[in-house]
């Protein structure tokens, strides 16, 4: 598929769930998600150099957005539940695709540990995206 072909894809399933999401109350970075994981199944799109990279400098932003928000004073008053939710919202998608990988895929251990490791931390994003919204 050319990158012009790609990069429309994504524009339309983006412009899709942005619609969707005004119109059902639902959170647009878990339908945009939804949405590209159905459109690359269905369309067989595959990840291109220029799109790694943009979804790498969009991972960073997204971790300085959520550094920038953060009330430091109210941090202060709340480490107790904000370390708690922070272990939660990691630690439990971490364990699911972890086990999911090694006994339901049969992966070795490594490679269901690294499983884990990136549905865990895109999970965070998500919960961000979704806690912004």
């Amino acid at each position: 598929m050319s990158s012009f072909a790609l990069a429309t894809a994504l524009g339309v399933v983006v412009l899709l769930a942005s619609m969707v999401s005004v119109e059902a109350g639902l959170s647009v970075a878990i339908l945009e998600l939804v949405g590209g994981v159905i459109a690359g199944n269905a369309l067989g799109l595959g990840s291109q150099p220029w799109l790694d990279f943009v979804a790498a400098f969009a991972s960073i932003v997204l971790t300085f957005l959520a550094g920038a928000e953060v009330d430091i004073d109210q941090l202060r008053r709340e480490w107790r539940p904000s370390i708690a939710i922070g272990l939660v919202s990691f630690a439990a998608p971490f364990l699911v695709a972890m086990a999911a990988a090694h006994w339901l895929l049969a992966w070795s251990g490594r490679a269901s540990a690294i499983a884990g490791i990136a549905l865990s931390t895109t999970s965070l994003a998500v919960v961000y995206a979704v806690l912004v919204e």
